[in-house]
């Protein structure tokens, strides 16, 4: 319902888009995507109306509703039930029922509907404005990384609303296995246009990439035709024999054109920095308990683990429950209450979460502090990573003082990738990063020589990566010996989990 005419947009001397047309049809579900810097965001908030065009229309019908999920936190209800419920429409004000069941659906009790929007996490915070968008009963919903605070649970129960929400979605989600459950269309903005095809993320790559392989031949082709009528003209231009053929050749050129090749596009190339090692067992944990207070009830109580040589483990379950604590508390962030770690003297790790960006210079530009985690790396590798996580050519050059939580996520990221460890410690290490960047950090992870312990709730990035598994459901940590395949298969989430 929604048509864009002939858009063209520019950023100083960067150009966004040229002549990009897009329509948005009655029942369509888009996954919007595209390589980072390329134009999402804008023209994602172009469509709500946030961002001025520069030529071109955006044509939306009369009295349809868009409703975007809010990024910001600002509550001003004394319950959860009360600020999720000023989404709803006029007239419908104490339907609190419809509330309540999409707040059910998020993870929150009936016990937490009635505290304070301010008593929770973060993550939490966006579900509730998340809840209020959802019962707004917009006809469009736009929906930027809605899941990238959300666990495997809510993105489950996400997932299926999304499949039986009967109106219009723009979704921008760097989770593909997400993006292409739900949508019935994907929009790639790619060379400064709109490319729209009816299906999944493979089916477009793939029609991209077949459609630029011909659009290649066809230009080497006429090259090559090009070449041998300039090389006829040269050689017969002179002669009064062929001089009229000659100038028949001369209009032909004229009326060809030339197609011009098309710019290259580097895939990105992401590697961890794996040092030897030469003992079996990096790191064991034993009977380790910890909770914030110091005393019961314990986070995590009475926990062991041990990691050998290229493990895979991830750490999967609902939020809140201690999965970054435990991250933590292996890493050597925090001490344990009770219990105890013991780590190989010999051992280098990495490690990548929300508390530890203190340590990065904030004077450095964001290639330099890349490069100043090993003094091997290169100007060059250090740009080269930077650039695969979002900070292409000037970006690079920001100080860090001026980034935002966000930037220093991806710079820290950037200082893991270059630094030389056997074991990583990571906390959602895709979020903030787009598709094709997630793809390459995964393969990175898969490609690793030493071993990697990771929390993440995307399902895809699960199915790649864990060989073993820890498991926080039930109020029970436990680990599993498998896939996550084998542990859906062997276990499963519970039914009260959604």
């Amino acid at each position: 319902m929604i048509k864009i005419n002939d858009l063209n947009k520019s950023f100083g001397g960067q150009v966004l888009f040229t002549n990009l047309s897009l329509s948005v049809n009655r029942g369509e579900k888009i996954g919007l995507v595209g390589r980072n810097g390329h134009g999402k965001s804008t023209l994602f908030q172009m469509i709500l109306g946030n961002v001025e065009i520069d030529s071109g229309a955006i044509v939306v019908p009369k009295n349809y509703k868009i409703g975007h999920l809010e990024q910001h936190l600002n509550f001003t209800k004394p319950t959860v039930l009360e600020e999720c419920s000023l989404g709803l429409p006029p007239g419908e004000e104490y339907e609190t029922w419809q509330v309540e069941r999409i707040l059910s659906g998020l993870g929150f009790s009936q016990e937490d509907m009635n505290r304070s929007p301010h008593d929770f996490s973060g993550g939490y915070q966006i579900r509730m404005n998340l809840a209020k968008l959802l019962v707004s009963t917009p006809d469009m919903l736009m929906l930027d990384e809605p899941n990238n605070y959300l666990d495997i649970v809510a993105i489950r129960w996400l997932e299926e609303f999304l499949h039986s929400w009967e109106g219009e979605f723009i979704l921008v989600t760097h989770d593909r296995s997400f993006m292409d459950s739900v949508v019935t269309h994907v929009v790639a903005i790619h060379r400064q246009k709109a490319f729209k095809v009816a299906g999944d993320t493979e089916k477009l790559y793939t029609q991209i990439n077949q459609e630029e392989e011909n659009y290649e031949k066809t230009r080497l082709n006429e090259e090559k035709k090009r070449k041998q009528e300039e090389q006829f003209i040269a050689r017969f231009k002179a002669k009064a024999s062929f001089a009229s053929r000659a100038q028949s050749r001369v209009k032909k050129l004229e009326k060809m054109g030339e197609k011009k090749a098309l710019e290259k596009i580097e895939d990105l190339e992401l590697y961890f920095n794996s040092a030897p090692f030469a003992a079996n067992q990096m790191l064991s944990a034993e009977n380790i308990s910890f909770s914030y207070s110091g005393k019961e009830p314990f986070l995590i109580k009475d926990f062991s683990l041990s990691i050998e040589k290229r493990e895979r483990i991830c750490i999967i379950g609902k939020n809140g429950k201690g999965k970054s604590t435990l991250l933590r508390l292996l890493a050597g962030e925090l001490q344990p209450i009770s219990g105890k770690i013991n780590r190989h003297p010999a051992l280098l790790e990495g490690y990548f979460g929300q508390t530890n960006k203190k340590v990065m210079n904030d004077n450095n530009t964001v290639y330099e502090e890349i490069k100043s985690a090993d003094p091997d790396c290169t100007d060059n590798k250090a740009r080269t990573i930077a650039g695969g996580l979002m900070f292409p050519e000037a970006a690079a050059l920001k100080k860090v003082k001026v980034l935002s939580g966000g930037e220093k996520s991806r710079v820290l990221l950037g200082k893991i990738l270059v630094s030389p460890c056997h074991l990583l410690f990571l906390d959602e290490p895709t979020n903030h990063l787009d598709m094709q960047s997630c793809d390459s950090l995964i393969e990175a992870i898969d490609g690793f020589g030493g071993s990697v312990v990771m929390v993440t709730h995307n399902e895809m990035h699960l199915r790649a990566v864990a060989t073993k598994l820890i498991v926080f459901d039930k109020d029970e940590i436990r680990v599993f010996l498998g896939t996550y395949d084998d542990f859906l298969s062997d276990v499963g989430w519970s039914d009260e989990d959604y």
